[in-house]
């Protein structure tokens, strides 16, 4: 069986390194076979726990021929320069989202897909829980009729934690606070199942007492191609809950998480909700929907082992996720500007414009 795994590096050994991991352990699509770390005692607690051998550096690592692909589970503004090495090395790329710390890089990301003839994988899972994809199957076939409405929220009471020691506490490290760190997913859940966002609306207030730079309350409203609208709510100061609607004119359908289970998708259907309410029925008449078992993190990396072996690229691709950051983007701009519509186009224009500027610059 092991022989069939598409074999992977691993590069950023911490906590999502392992969730990652625990969920390639259970998979007969892939196969984590090596990993590094700067940090020699996060090396070698890492082999410890799985049993997995380290590199004692990057180009060890890159240079192993058995490798397809690599994971990378490190902080976002290391996402470019790893994956442009990782690239560079004919290797797949998979980065954890946010694709990168700016729409810039992300952008940069996205192009390394033509200069290296390698796909790009980001880990937006999210999109791939069992209740979202019932969603989206609903609308597939018309269950639901035309939508016009969706809303979602993804919220924590990360805000009440934040210390300056804490990267979150930063504007520039994480702006507009949830907005960045939790309605993204949000953003291209909605964007998977209502289609191209044209702009957004946002705006944000700051009420934890702990006293960060940035904003703990979000609010965006999207715009699709299509006329539909959608809004996303985040909170960091409340507690943790995760759950979209969907609105259409036949039907409406909710879906919503126990947050606390988050880390161990595969149990995620034991405590999650999925409803229907049918043409006029009331609230009291929906119809209770069983949510399959599903691992959106297994998923994922079994995505990325496709794309591995095919050289295509999957839908948890760097074009959505950029998408999903130009939305940041735009609900940023917004906020500056008391709420009014930002469109991503020019979100999007604009940071080709700085790539282009900056790869002249350096020519």
């Amino acid at each position: 069986m092991s022989s069939n795994r598409v074999k992977v590096g691993i590069v950023g050994l911490g906590r999502w390194a392992k969730v990652l991991t625990r969920a390639a352990k259970n998979s007969i699509a892939i196969e984590i076979v090596q990993g590094y770390s700067r940090s020699e005692e996060s090396r070698a607690a890492f082999e410890q726990e799985f049993g997995i051998k380290s590199a004692p550096d990057l180009g060890t690592l890159l240079g192993n021929p058995d490798l397809k692909g690599v994971i990378l589970t490190v902080p976002n503004e290391q996402h470019l320069p790893l994956a442009r090495e990782v690239a560079k090395a004919g290797k797949h790329v998979y980065t954890e989202k946010p694709i990168a710390s700016t729409l810039e890089e992300g952008l940069q990301i996205e192009a390394l897909e033509k200069t290296y003839g390698v796909s790009v994988t980001v880990g937006h899972s999210a999109r791939l829980m069992a209740g979202i994809r019932e969603i989206g199957r609903a609308i597939a076939a018309g269950e639901l009729g035309r939508i016009g409405f969706m809303e979602a929220n993804f919220s924590n009471e990360r805000a009440l934690e934040l210390t300056p020691k804490t990267w979150r506490w930063y504007k520039d490290r994480a702006p507009g606070g949830p907005l960045s760190q939790l309605a993204i997913h949000q953003f291209d859940i909605l964007h998977y199942l209502g289609g191209e966002i044209v702009e957004a609306n946002s705006i944000a207030s700051k009420l934890s007492p702990v006293g960060a730079e940035v904003d703990d309350q979000s609010m965006t409203v999207l715009r699709f191609a299509d006329g539909k609208i959608g809004y996303v709510g985040s909170s960091w100061t409340s507690p943790g809950v995760f759950c979209v609607r969907v609105f259409g004119s036949k039907g409406l359908m909710h879906y919503e998480i126990d947050f606390g289970t988050w880390d161990t998708p595969h149990k995620l259907h034991q405590t999650s909700t999925l409803y229907i309410q049918r043409g006029k029925d009331g609230y009291g008449k929906r119809e209770e929907l069983t949510v399959p078992e599903s691992d959106m993190f297994r998923a994922e990396i079994e995505m990325f082992a496709e794309s591995c072996r095919t050289g295509k690229a999957n839908e948890l691709n760097a074009r959505n996720a950029n998408v999903a950051l130009a939305a940041v983007y735009a609900g940023l701009r917004s906020i500056e500007r008391n709420g009014a519509a930002v469109k991503l186009a020019d979100i999007i224009a604009e940071a080709h414009e700085r790539v282009a500027k900056g790869s002249r610059h350096v020519a």
